[in-house]
């Protein structure tokens, strides 16, 4: 049973944010060719990528536009709760902002480097905090443990607790982000479970619900331009800010535990990260994988990107089934 707006609104909502984000990104790519915000591609990474270059980036603004647009409507609709969806769209612009930061540095320096890792971590934790402390204010500390269904107050313990998700999801979905739309894809899905869980789960999981859907029809309106072959990559602007909104909605949501479940393709591959690095440090030098992130991985195995990115998925279809039965 859908609670909250009802279907029609939740429908409008997705729509609005799938035109905006659709004709914004349709804007910013003959822009962004003309002022040469292209994207600069790793030397490392694999060969297919290098014809890559040059293609616009920091399409992820559009995307931040959509989801912006939708959820300011969505505070005109009744029973709406104006303040944790505002507290959802500053996550996404704050962690948006330190992709932009690093996005036009790079573009600036001409050089596939932008803020230092300790740089991003420091405003990572600093935004994370902000919203562990505004949920501690508005909401409490309490999170719902999946599957068992039963909610657990985590106390002081809940700061760093939502820290570590908004920072890991930011940087998850940043290395998810290496294939032409692979990461608004799998995002697109797994919003979508958020916003299926809200709509449920009844009128207190509304921002939820508003912005699961929102993101939903953001991402899909960026997919117009950003599938194979990419016309406009999201950058790191897009991709910090759909870690940042998805933690958002999902803490905002009391729904902290079923993000790892609905975004474990994000999970993985930052795995395949840690995995690669430690393994090659301790071994002098040999690997795991073929190349990581994982993505990779499946490319260098003979996989057309195409193939990585519907059965990367797929799996996440099929995560967001377990996610959304794990607590309804």
């Amino acid at each position: 049973m859908i609670k909250g707006h009802g279907a029609a609104a939740y429908a409008f909502i997705a729509a609005a944010a799938f035109a905006v984000s659709m004709l914004v990104t349709s804007r910013m790519i003959p822009l962004l060719r003309k002022k040469q915000f292209g994207q600069f591609i790793r030397e490392e990474g694999p060969e297919a990528h290098l014809s890559k270059a040059g293609t616009p980036t920091m399409g992820g603004i559009a995307m931040a536009a959509g989801v912006t647009a939708a959820m300011v409507i969505s505070m005109f609709m009744p029973g709406s709760r104006a303040l944790p969806k505002i507290a959802i769209l500053l996550s996404m612009y704050a962690f948006g902002a330190v992709g932009f930061i690093d996005d036009y540095n790079k573009i600036a320096k001409k050089q596939n480097e932008g803020l230092t890792p300790k740089q991003k971590l420091l405003l990572q934790v600093l935004f994370g905090a902000a919203l562990a402390v505004f949920m501690m204010l508005t909401e409490g500390t309490k999170v719902l443990i999946p599957f068992v269904r039963v909610t657990v107050d985590m106390g002081w313990l809940y700061i760093p607790f939502i820290i570590f998700i908004e920072v890991a999801m930011a940087n998850a979905v940043n290395l998810t982000d290496g294939l032409d739309g692979l990461a608004a894809s799998t995002s697109s899905i797994v919003a979508c479970a958020f916003a299926v869980i809200g709509m449920i789960a009844g009128s207190g999981s509304e921002p939820m619900a508003v912005a699961g859907q929102a993101v939903f029809g953001a991402t899909l309106g960026f997919l117009v331009y950003n599938h194979y072959p990419a016309r406009i990559f999201m950058g790191d602007t897009g991709s910090m800010a759909l870690g940042g909104v998805l933690s958002a909605m999902a803490i905002v949501g009391h729904m902290e535990w079923v993000l790892p479940i609905a975004g474990m393709i994000y999970v993985i591959e930052a795995l395949s990260v840690i995995i690669q690095v430690t393994y090659f440090k301790k071994t002098g030098g040999k690997r795991v994988f073929r190349m990581a992130p994982i993505h990779h991985h499946f490319e260098l195995g003979g996989w057309h990107e195409t193939k990585v990115v519907r059965m990367f998925c797929l799996f996440t279809f099929v995560c967001c089934v377990i996610a959304v039965l794990s607590v309804i």
